[in-house]
C-alpha cells in the first residue's frame, strides 16, 4: 500500500508541529522519519495512524483519502516503544488479541486463530514462549511479540514509533537486523520513527529528515550522506 501525505499542517496552541508537510511512502518499503526531538515526526506518524487529526491537508492510502477515517478502519499495525503486552494474558493470547476483536463476520475460527498465532511465533523465532507470560520474557523478546501481535490482523501498513528505544545498545543492534529481514520477507509498507541515526541508516529503504515541522530532505541513506540538500541535513548527519 502506498501512502501520500499532502500539505499537512498541525498546530498545538501557538506551536507549529507540522508546516505544510508532503511525503510519499512507496509500497512495500520501510521509510523512516528521522530528526531531533520536537521536529514533528511522532505527530506525523499519529496523523497517518488516525490517532491525531491534521488541521489541514490530506492522507491517502493507495490514492484513497483517509484523512477523516477513524483509526480502527485504517487497517494498520502498531509497534510502539511503550506498546505494552497484556500482563494477565499469555503470549499466544497476546498475539491473538487483535484477531479476537474482529467483527464476527471477519473473525477467523478458533482453529484458524491458533494456526495464525503459531505462524507468527515461528516468524519472530519464538514458538517456544506461547504459554509464557510477558514478565517471563526479556525486553527484546517482548518487542518481537509486540510485532507478532501487530502483524496478526494482516495490516496493510505497519507503524513503528521508536520500537527499540527502551532496549540496550546490543539488543537494539540485533533487533534492527532482525526487523529489516522480517520486513523484506513480508514486503509490508512500513513507517518508523526514530531519533537514532545509526538505526535509520541500518534498516531504512528511504529516510525523511525532519526539522521544526518541515521536511528537509527525502532520500536513501547514501543519497542523504553524499548529497545533503541543506545545511541542517549536513550538520545533523555530520557529513
Amino acid at each position: 500500500m502506498s501512502i501520500e501525505i499532502r500539505n499537512v499542517n498541525k498546530q498545538f496552541g501557538d506551536f507549529t508541529a507540522l508546516d505544510d508537510v508532503s511525503v510519499s511512502v512507496p509500497t512495500g518499503k520501510l521509510t523512516t522519519l528521522l530528526g531531533p526531538s520536537g521536529c514533528g515526526k511522532t505527530t506525523l506518524l499519529r496523523i497517518i495512524a488516525g490517532l491525531e487529526y491534521a488541521d489541514s491537508g490530506h492522507i491517502l492510502f493507495d490514492d484513497i483519502d483517509v484523512t477523516h477515517v477513524p483509526v480502527q478502519k485504517r487497517h494498520i499495525g502498531f509497534m510502539f516503544q511503550h506498546y505494552a503486552l497484556f500482563r494477565h494474558k499469555n503470549i499466544a493470547d497476546n498475539v491473538a488479541f487483535g484477531l479476537n476483536l474482529l467483527p464476527k463476520d471477519k473473525r477467523p475460527s478458533k482453529a484458524e486463530i491458533q494456526k495464525r498465532v503459531s505462524e507468527l511465533l515461528e516468524l519472530v523465532q519464538l514458538p517456544q514462549v506461547a504459554n509464557a507470560y510477558p514478565h517471563q520474557l526479556s525486553g527484546g523478546q517482548r518487542q518481537r511479540i509486540a510485532l507478532a501481535r501487530a502483524l496478526a490482523v494482516k495490516p496493510k501498513l505497519l507503524l513503528l514509533d521508536e520500537p527499540f528505544g527502551a532496549l540496550d545498545a546490543k539488543v537494539r543492534k540485533e533487533l534492527r537486523t532482525w526487523l529489516k529481514n522480517i520486513h523484506h520477507e513480508l514486503g509490508i509498507t512500513s513507517i518508523m520513527v526514530t531519533h537514532d541515526q545509526e538505526e535509520a541508516h541500518a534498516v531504512s529503504d528511504e529516510i525523511v529528515i525532519m526539522n521544526h515541522g518541515i521536511v528537509e530532505q527525502v532520500g536513501t541513506s547514501e543519497e542523504l550522506l553524499t548529497n545533503p540538500a541543506s545545511p541542517f541535513v549536513s550538520e545533523f548527519l555530520d557529513v
